[in-house]
């Protein structure tokens, strides 16, 4: 009997390691580009950890990793752990098929100072069973003392976007044919796909405490754009490009940034307290190679409450993102919307871009609270209420669309706080499906 139980035992542990690795780089919806500032992926540790975490008492994958292959060793609390880490990139949904590929991300402090913020780098290549191929490598270096602070990204992808429309999906009557296309009012969906390149670089300069003032470029470019219209007008991005003056199949989003950014949150990857703000301007300018000129301006407010002073992982977290264009006109498939924030996250419930517009706004705010004494296990409930304008009167702010869900949280690291997140969430227009990532939405 006790031979018989522990070959159970053993069993369950293959199983919820086989889990865990398989479910590391699914995600749901379309495959989107990284943030540049690392945030999905960052490996940075907290600045500032009041009450300290008591790690010894805490159990994460690393530990589940050594209980299965050496279950007599005790835990190593002498030694820092790599700051490497290496996942497989697997995920199966509707919209990109079977996926399967690798992710790794790498951290290092620069210079002696121990209030150096650590330096994150990760690269990622994956391939689908619809064609769709993916590759990105991503950096954000903070120098000694924190002084400059660099960050940018190369990417080179073959995609698919799915696209319902520019507006809320407010209910419009009295429109036009093009305008009823464009609008999508039966959320029909149209698959969009293209070749995509980006390379960004930001340099940010440490202007006071907290606070960081930053420039940079961006380069979008798309090319081999095809949304199935061979009519004309049949597909909302098609009517977008003609009213707009667009090509069909290539554009370009060439601009500068301009950004302010202000931190007092405790850790990236899971804020127990704090604040982070980002501010930007985007300017986009043919003589740089962009297709068309504008301007916008996004705006990122996070704030987060501890809710125990002995549990501090018991945490409200409330968020902002907003996207504003002030002139000009960008592409369609640069709109903002669902899930166009920095790190693709918002707006669970809804495909990336399942609402779009030229002026767009999401509103969020989550509970997160442990579920194991030993922190291997938190939950999380959360909603969101995103608001956009279009083209046939809706301003922003006069319709929102809500979303809801809960989820489970595994610790993936300790020692940088970083987990896998499991969410299932839950929107308008029978909407639904899992959200799985590295690290919390927000």
């Amino acid at each position: 009997m006790q031979h018989s139980a522990g070959k159970r035992t053993s069993s369950l542990k293959w199983l919820l390691l086989l889990f865990l690795v398989s479910i590391g780089g699914y995600t749901y919806g379309q495959v989107g580009h990284p943030a540049d500032s690392l945030k999905a992926d960052s490996l940075q540790p907290p600045q500032r950890q009041k009450p300290v975490d008591n790690l010894n008492q805490q159990y994460d994958f690393s530990d589940l990793l050594r209980n299965i292959f050496h279950p007599k060793k005790g835990a190593d609390t002498l030694h820092n752990r790599s700051g490497i880490t290496v996942v497989p990139n697997i995920a199966a949904n509707p919209t990109i098929g079977a996926q399967a590929g690798i992710k790794a991300v790498a951290a290092r402090r620069l210079g002696n100072d121990p209030k150096t913020l650590l330096s994150i780098g990760a690269t990622s290549a994956s391939i689908t069973t619809k064609g769709i191929i993916y590759f990105y490598v991503n950096h954000n270096i903070f120098t000694p003392g924190n002084k400059w602070n660099l960050q940018g990204n190369v990417v080179v992808a073959k995609t698919v976007t799915p696209d319902h429309g520019l507006g809320i999906g407010r209910s419009l009557k009295g429109l036009t044919p093009e305008d009823s296309v464009l609008a999508d009012p039966t959320h029909t969906g149209y698959a969009i796909h293209s070749i995509y390149y980006n390379v960004r670089e930001k340099i940010y300069k440490k202007v006071a405490n907290n606070l960081f003032v930053g420039a940079g470029l961006s380069f979008e470019i798309r090319r081999n754009i095809d949304d199935n219209d061979t009519v004309n007008n049949a597909t909302p991005s098609s009517v977008y490009n003609n009213e707009h003056g667009f090509p069909q199949t290539r554009y370009s989003a060439n601009g500068f940034l301009f950004n302010i950014e202000y931190i007092t949150r405790d850790n990236p990857n899971r804020a127990y307290r704090g604040i982070y703000f980002d501010a930007g301007f985007r300017l986009n300018q043919t003589w740089i190679g962009s297709t068309k000129n504008s301007a916008q301006v996004t705006t990122d407010f996070r704030k987060y409450f501890s809710l125990s002073t002995t549990s501090p992982e018991t945490v409200l977290a409330l968020w902002n993102w907003g996207s504003y264009l002030i002139g000009g006109t960008i592409p369609y498939l640069e709109l903002p919307g669902t899930a166009r924030d920095g790190t693709f996250r918002s707006g669970r419930g809804y495909t990336s871009q399942y609402f779009k517009g030229t002026q767009f706004n999401d509103t969020e705010a989550e509970l997160r609270f442990p579920i194991l004494t030993n922190k291997f296990l938190s939950g999380v409930v959360f909603g969101n209420l995103q608001t956009g304008n279009d083209e046939n009167g809706t301003k922003i702010f006069q319709v929102f669309q809500p979303g809801y869900g809960g989820g489970l949280r595994v610790l993936f690291n300790k020692a940088t706080r970083t987990n896998l997140a499991l969410d299932y969430a839950f929107g308008k227009f029978a909407n639904k499906g899992f959200f799985l990532n590295l690290n919390e939405s927000f």
